[in-house]
């Protein structure tokens, strides 16, 4: 068995070594992202994922196809790269158990464990002290009613696993909404979380390496619409207490993870406070800014962390505003790309669909 980085480059078997080849599970947009950067400080980097025509498999040296659960696939992949990361939270944790028995994965098989369940990684979050907003499993709509008893309305009904962009998520209004909200969820395992009167959603993402040093891009603020991020700005226009408040969460949570690579947290600001809301073990939409915007990326970062290599400096380089394109709006590429100031960037997928991430725009503005 391969040993972790220990970020000399003279070694060309260790992971932390240029040339070497990075495994990446998952062949979305964010994959795509870490094998350009990674390419930049060349490495090679091999996709594994069921889909044969990822936007990753675009920009990587090689693709393999298959299943999360199949054996003889993984063990194949992992023979042919150096260490493993990925760029979607949904990788089984066996998965990532299995890979690291023959090659380093970063992050680690716990961090996928914890932030999969909604319930284990709001109580995880909870244990270590850090603010959350009133919680209660649910496994039957009689729970359901206990659940909305103890913590009221309004609040929402998410699934324990697999939700996101709003998917998976029914809002409690008024008690009355509990057999349309368990139905619009599928009667699925959940978790009913009290609804925070917040004033505004931020986002940190830490990266961290191997040795425990941590550099962190944040806070960022995020507006969503429909569910779904649609701009984040930086700086945040919150004070330098909520900023550090925010930070200081995102670090104990990485820390208590043993955490390696970029971790996305995203919070609730509530006052000078935050609250956290849920955290993705990968990089993350909110730091998509990074690119044009920062000294270093967050998918450099990333490759800088798993890799072993010393981590990049993660100032802003101005005032920044990252914009989605979902769906049809990836269609105005021509107009965007007319406005010479705005970085376009098109993820290469062939259909956009309603709700579908096609692309993002970055601007900055310096001081």
């Amino acid at each position: 068995m391969r040993s972790k980085p220990t970020g000399s480059p003279s070694n060309r078997n260790d992971p932390s070594s240029p040339g070497s080849t990075i495994g990446i599970l998952g062949g979305g947009q964010l994959g795509r992202m870490i094998a350009l950067a990674a390419a930049q400080l060349g490495y090679r980097c091999h996709i594994f994922c069921p889909e044969t025509d990822g936007p990753a498999s675009h920009v990587a040296a090689r693709t393999i196809n298959g299943d999360f659960d199949d054996e003889a696939a993984l063990r194949a992949f992992a023979q042919g790269v150096d260490i493993v990361t990925y760029e979607f939270e949904n990788v089984p944790a066996a998965t990532a158990r299995l890979l690291a028995e023959i090659v380093p994965v970063a992050p680690s098989a716990r961090a996928l464990e914890v932030a999969q369940d909604r319930i284990v990684e709001k109580s995880f979050v909870k244990d270590l002290g850090c603010g959350v907003p009133a919680f209660r499993a649910v496994s039957s709509l009689e729970d359901l009613e206990a659940a909305v008893a103890e913590i009221g309305t309004p609040a929402i009904l998410k699934t324990r696993r697999f939700g996101y962009d709003g998917k998976g998520q029914a809002r409690l209004m008024t008690p009355e909404d509990m057999v349309g909200a368990w139905d619009a969820i599928g009667g699925n395992p959940a978790i009913l979380e009290a609804m925070v009167p917040f004033d505004g959603e931020v986002s940190v993402l830490v990266a961290r390496g191997w040795d425990g040093r941590m550099v962190h891009y944040g806070p960022v603020h995020n507006i969503h619409k429909n569910g779904i991020l649609d701009i984040s700005r930086v700086p945040a226009p919150f004070s330098e207490q909520l900023a550090a408040n925010a930070v200081a969460t995102a670090e104990k949570i990485a820390s208590a993870l043993d955490y390696v690579g970029v971790l996305g947290v995203e919070l609730f600001v509530v006052g000078e406070d935050v609250l956290f809301n849920e955290m993705a073990p990968r990089v993350h939409n909110s730091g998509h800014w990074t690119t044009e915007g920062a000294v270093t990326s967050q998918f450099e970062n990333h490759v800088r962390a798993i890799c072993g290599l010393p981590l990049g400096a993660t100032d802003p380089l101005g005032h920044v505003e990252m914009r989605n394109l979902i769906g049809d709006d990836a269609n105005q590429w021509q107009e965007l790309l007319a406005d010479p100031n705005l970085h376009v960037h098109l993820y290469g997928k062939r259909e956009a669909r309603p709700g579908r991430k096609m692309g993002h725009t970055t601007r900055v503005t310096r001081a």
